[in-house]
This record gives C-alpha cells, structure tokens and sequence, in this order.
C-alpha cells in the first residue's frame, strides 16, 4: 500500500501530517476532489504536482483528506486542517501522529485541505478552503458531523488561509457561481498555530507575502489580505498561540490578530510562549509550550465544540 502523510504548520520544520491515499484506503483516509466539476481557473500548461523531499509543489487538483474519528468517541465535530509552507508549497513527511491522531483521539473527524498555492496566488487558495467549508458542511450527514460544528486549524502560511477564510468567507472572490456558493462558508471556530496574518511591515512574512501576492503588491493588495484589518464581530471565536523565539513569523501576527478580535467583541483566547522556534508543532522538552495541546482542548471542551 503506497501513501504519503502530510506533516505541516511550518515553513520548513514540519510536524503535523497529511496522507494522501485512494478512496479505497479508507483506513489510511480518503481523498475527496473538492472540485469534481473541474478546478476554477486551472492552468493549462500546470504541469504536474510535485512530491520531493517530503514536499508538494505545484498543487494543481485540490483535494481533501478524510480521518473519521473513531464512532465510540465521534463528538459530531469537524476541524479543516491547513498545511503550511509560505504558499510555495506542503510539507509533508512519512510518520504518522500530529494533529490528524490528536484531534481524532478527541473525537473530531478530520479533512485535511491540499489547496493551491503561489503558482495560482490569490484569489485561489481562499477559494479552495471556502469550497471546503462549502462541500465538508453540504455532506455533513454522510460524514456524521454537526454542520454546526465546523473548525479550521491551520499554521503559519495555513494559519494566514484559515484566518482568511474566518474573515473573507462572503467574499466575492470566494466564489465562483457553483450551486455549493448558496453554503454557508463560515467556519464555526478558528485554531491558529504561529499563523501568518499581516501582509504589512515590519512583521510580516515576506516569503508567504511574496507567492500570495507578487514582489510588488499594491496598498490595497496588501489591506485586503491582512487579516487583523478584516475581523468583524462576526468573525469566528479562535484560538491562537505563538513564541517569542519563533524567527520566521512574528509572534506580533498572533497578537494583532486577537487585538483585532476583541476589539470587535469576539471570544478568543491568546497564548505567546516563551520557548519553540517555528514549526515546534507538537515538540517535546519546550516547557509550557509543549502543553498547548492541553490549553486548546480545554479551550475546545469549555465552548462545546467537543463534548465533556
């Protein structure tokens, strides 16, 4: 049996996974086209995806993978996972655990989102999660999920997707004049790991700045993809955590994020560690950083997105 498992939340150092499997290796999960009407503005001349080095390039098929969770502990709860990687590309890695055997030890069925990337930029990527919102809630009564309990988790560069998607899910851009557009896209809560939210200096993350939007993205480019300066009180309640040793996003992103967020008076909790360079995942030995697992079921548990 052949399967790749997707490890990501970081630019380079990757932790948590993705397997890509066939629909008839349900028990490794199952891969479902999240646009089996054809792919909205596809490249021609893409080319093919690329798998090197426990990564994916040139994602040109989006697709979700499927984790149910096991029945004996299924809490109705659905969480999109966003992979990151500066949207050039999806690490990925060859070891099972991280956030897919977390969220369904609590009972929370996991897609885990392959979306495109810098060679399409925007509006693409936010279309594809949008759609996966749309197509994960539209089957919530074959995949035995509350479609009132639909969550995107996310980090750094998918940190940045799932924000956008908590705060641009009624954009036009979103759309593209399918019968899945009359879905309600907003995701119910947001969990965000050292996410990419800024598009501005000095703290953005020039890497994810640079595919998204071009070298030289205009002012209102730049306003339109910052997610601090899009958050509405209707904006989803969120969960978020970053360090102060992360080098590579700012864990200032964290905050301008939450600052926005209660500013608007809606529910979030914030939590900036002490130790873990970016990508710490799921790291061992970093203090208080290695409990964040703790802090976010409880956080999970305290709003009812997972049952007691």
């Amino acid at each position: 049996m052949k399967f790749y498992i997707l490890k990501s939340l970081g630019l380079s150092t990757v932790i948590c996974f993705f397997a890509l499997v066939n629909l008839t290796q349900a028990k490794q999960g199952i891969t479902i086209p999240i646009w089996p009407e054809g792919v909205p503005g596809a490249h021609t001349n893409g080319g093919e995806e690329k798998y090197e080095q426990g990564r994916f390039y040139n994602v040109q098929n989006p697709t979700l993978t499927y984790f149910p969770a096991d029945p004996a502990k299924a809490c109705g709860t659905a969480i999109i996972l966003c992979p990151g990687g500066g949207y050039v590309r999806l690490a990925v890695g060859l070891e099972g655990g991280g956030s897919t055997a977390w969220l369904n030890q609590l009972g929370v069925s996991v897609f885990i989102l392959k979306y495109r990337l810098g060679d399409y930029g925007q509006p693409a990527p936010l279309r594809d999660v949008l759609r996966a919102v749309r197509l994960v809630r539209s089957r919530a009564n074959e995949y035995k999920i509350d479609p009132n309990k639909i969550g995107i988790f996310g980090g750094s560069a998918g940190g940045h997707l799932a924000a956008a998607a908590g705060t641009m899910y009624n954009d036009p851009d979103g759309k593209t004049g399918a019968a899945l557009d009359n879905v309600d896209a907003r995701p119910n809560f947001l969990i965000l790991q050292y996410p990419v939210i800024t598009m501005f200096e000095p703290y953005v993350h020039k890497g994810s700045r640079n595919a998204l939007l071009g070298k030289t993205p205009s002012e209102e480019l730049k306003k339109r993809y910052s997610c601090e300066l899009n958050v509405t009180k209707d904006t989803p309640p969120s969960f978020i955590f970053s360090t102060l040793e992360d080098k590579s996003v700012p864990m200032e992103n964290s905050v301008m994020f939450y600052r926005a967020l209660r500013e608007k008076g809606v529910p979030a909790e914030l939590h900036v560690f002490e130790h873990g360079a970016h990508g710490f995942g799921f790291g061992k030995n970093l203090g208080p950083t290695s409990d964040w697992p703790k802090l976010c079921e409880s956080w999970l548990r305290s709003n009812k997105w997972i049952s007691k």
